[in-house]
């Protein structure tokens, strides 16, 4: 027996950030080079945009669809912003995570804290940090594209996103773009490796040590 067959259990990649700090592009880097890893697909009471599929981009629920989930429990975290309800549906992300795949949450704190009450071993959060509010603010200025309101709107939820940073598993300081995913990959493969992952490790040892 390999170990590519030993049996493993998957797990959730949580990445949070300030917005802008580079959390979107870190995670596009991570999915592209990641076969095992894909992204968790969001429920919403949003409209689907015209490029959007069901089930690919979003599952789409209508107002009364999304509140029977939430009251059933089908949803490992679920929140509500500007009039629309976001969740992540619990059946798939658990269908993954036993066949040995990872799943990749792009989420915020509050969403971050629901899935570790809901999972606890199965979580493993990342919070990526800017190296100072200066540059983050030089990072949303260098977009083009937000007004001075939206700005600061952004550096105050920043400055909320980043009061949390104790409640994750590991920060990362996203100083350099190749670096910071190099650690975050790295993060994501020692968290494969740990035993309590590895389901399959005692047949490999009693393989491994049949005479």
């Amino acid at each position: 027996m390999s170990n590519d067959a030993i049996a493993r259990r998957g797990l959730c990649l949580v990445l949070a950030a300030a917005p802008g700090a580079g959390k979107t592009s870190v995670s596009r880097a991570l999915l592209a080079t990641e076969p095992d890893l894909s992204l968790s697909i969001s429920a919403t009471t949003r409209a689907a945009r015209p490029a959007e599929q069901e089930g690919v981009h979003y599952f789409f629920k209508s107002d009364t669809e999304f509140d029977g989930m939430a009251e059933r429990g089908e949803f490992l975290e679920h929140a509500r912003f500007l009039g629309r309800a976001y969740g992540t549906p619990r059946a798939p992300v658990e269908a993954a995570l036993a066949s040995g795949h990872d799943v990749l949450f792009d989420i915020e704190w509050q969403g971050h804290r629901q899935m570790k009450a809901a999972m606890p071993q199965d979580v493993v959060g990342i919070f990526l940090l800017p190296p100072s509010l200066p540059d983050l603010e030089a990072r949303l200025r260098g977009r083009g594209q937000d007004s001075e309101v939206e700005i600061a709107r952004r550096m105050a939820a920043a400055r909320e996103e980043i009061i949390h940073w104790d409640e994750f598993d590991h920060i990362v300081v996203n100083r350099d773009f190749e670096a910071t995913v190099a650690q975050v990959r790295a993060i994501l493969h020692a968290a494969r490796s740990e035993r309590r992952r590895q389901p399959g490790m005692p047949d490999f040892i009693a393989t491994l040590l049949a005479v």
